[in-house]
């Protein structure tokens, strides 16, 4: 009986060991195939991110030029109506951006043949509604102002403005939606990407396991047959030391390659926002070369939504699950940053009130964009001519425990008949990426003066949890 066993069991080690062979393949496979579905969801959001900012170009620029063409009209009119020449300046300013504008949407829509010829279409309307007013502002000063008069009570000026404005405004709408899918596009990308990794890590956690309970068995029928085995003993304790020591030396190797991934993602942070620096400095001797206040007024504002982003990566630290970072620690570095970088710094008093809230990595560069913003239009709009004041930046959880960030200042103010967060692509960037947590930018007057802004953060991932329950590094 013995014989037999002994017999029976050299065969089926070589079939077990196959199988274990077998299985660690196919789990390495399974994994490889998880890296390669994140390199392709990487390079898929990089190509649909770009179509969506061609999309929000497309948009803005055929926004600016209706804004332009109401314009030239408005001053057009006020001219024929009153002679009052003060009108003019505007006019033929307004005249001039709707060419400039006009040449920005034929280049921004050049590379989509659909778009272009639509834009070709929208062109020729635009360019016969600005020779209309060019006639009669022609017209009118040349005082042959009956034929202005009769030119313009014909109604055919206003029935073209008419056209254009609705054409453009159904090109906008167009694009909205083309916005609004292609953000759908990206999600449903994602998602899938996302389920095919979690799914081929699923795989490889469970093939790991069935590797591990195949290695239990064989530890229970060794201890079975131990009577059998006696001069084997001295033998098969020492492989069992040999594995100890692997398994120590594996144990104590797999920390210092998680020590060096989370060393090398600090270093990754701190290279992009070094990098992002040296695009911000790039912008600024850019600037410094430009005569066109336009220019430099938009070089402006993209250095400082640069460094911003650079600010973002450079104060990022991971927790020890190398996902998640302490909110206070983080949003209390970037507040540093922008208060070295602020020439009004030492007139206007910038505070940070930030409750300990654990948030997801990924999220907390959006956050920081987004208080870099606020802060940015609350130090160059609400404290003029070297006024003093004071800046405080919040994230706290509301009464019903929803993640808000809140930034509010005692400056001047906005004027009345400005709607708050109208107009400017700040406003615009705060509230597309608020919406990336669900939520919409509140704008609040102050009763003596100020503004806050107020964006609560619903689906902000990993709030659910103070630092002070995360473990350490």
């Amino acid at each position: 009986m013995s014989t037999t066993t002994s017999l029976a069991q050299p065969a089926a080690r070589p079939v077990r060991k196959s199988g274990q062979r077998f299985a660690t393949l196919v789990s390495l496979a399974l994994v490889v195939v998880a890296g390669l579905s994140a390199l392709f969801l990487v390079q898929g959001v990089d190509s649909q991110m770009g179509d969506v900012l061609r999309s929000y170009e497309v948009r803005n620029q055929a926004r600016e030029l209706t804004i332009a063409l109401s314009e030239a009209e408005s001053n057009q009119r006020g001219y024929l109506l009153t002679g009052n020449e003060d009108y003019l300046e505007p006019y033929e300013r307004a005249s001039s951006t709707i060419d400039t504008r006009v040449a920005a949407l034929i280049e921004v829509t050049k590379a989509n043949p659909v778009q272009s010829e639509r834009v070709k279409s929208i062109v020729g309307q635009i360019n016969i509604k600005a020779a209309e007013m060019a006639r009669t502002v022609e017209l009118y000063s040349t005082q042959r102002r009956q034929q202005a008069q009769n030119l313009t009570d014909s109604g055919l000026g206003a029935r073209m403005m008419e056209e254009v404005r609705g054409t453009l405004e159904q090109f906008i709408t167009e694009e909205n939606a083309n916005l609004l899918q292609r953000n759908d596009d990206m999600e449903g990308s994602r998602r899938w990407l996302v389920a095919a990794i979690l799914a081929a890590l699923a795989g490889a956690a469970i093939l790991g396991v069935s590797l591990l309970g195949r290695t239990r068995q064989d530890i229970t029928i060794l201890a079975r047959n131990q009577n059998e085995l006696r001069s084997q003993n001295e033998t098969l304790e020492a492989r069992v030391r040999e594995r100890t020591q692997a398994l120590e030396e594996a144990t104590t190797h797999a920390e210092r390659e998680r020590e060096r991934v989370e060393a090398l993602l600090q270093d990754t942070n701190h290279r992009i926002g070094n990098s992002l620096a040296t695009v911000s400095s790039l912008l600024g001797l850019q600037l410094m070369r430009s005569k066109s206040g336009e220019v430099r007024e938009a070089l402006e504002a993209a250095r400082g939504r640069v460094h911003a982003i650079a600010s973002s990566h450079r104060r990022l630290r991971l927790g020890g699950d190398l996902e998640t970072t302490d909110a206070h620690e983080f949003l209390n570095a970037v507040l540093d940053d922008l208060k070295s970088t602020t020439t009004d710094a030492g007139a206007i008093e910038l505070v940070g009130e930030v409750e300990p809230i654990v948030i997801n990595a990924r999220d907390a560069t959006t956050i920081g964009i987004v208080v870099g913003e606020l802060v940015t239009n609350a130090y160059k709009h609400a404290f003029p001519g070297g006024r003093r004041g004071r800046i405080v930046v919040k994230l706290f959880r509301d009464g019903t425990g929803v993640p808000t960030l809140a930034v509010e200042d005692d400056g001047q103010g906005l004027a009345e008949g400005i709607e708050p967060g109208d107009g400017g692509l700040g406003s615009v960037i705060i509230k597309q990426l608020a919406q990336q947590f669900g939520g919409v930018p509140i704008y609040e007057r102050g009763a003596t003066g100020g503004l806050t802004v107020t964006v609560p953060l619903p689906n902000l991932e990993g709030a659910g949890k103070t630092a002070s329950e995360t473990p350490s590094a």
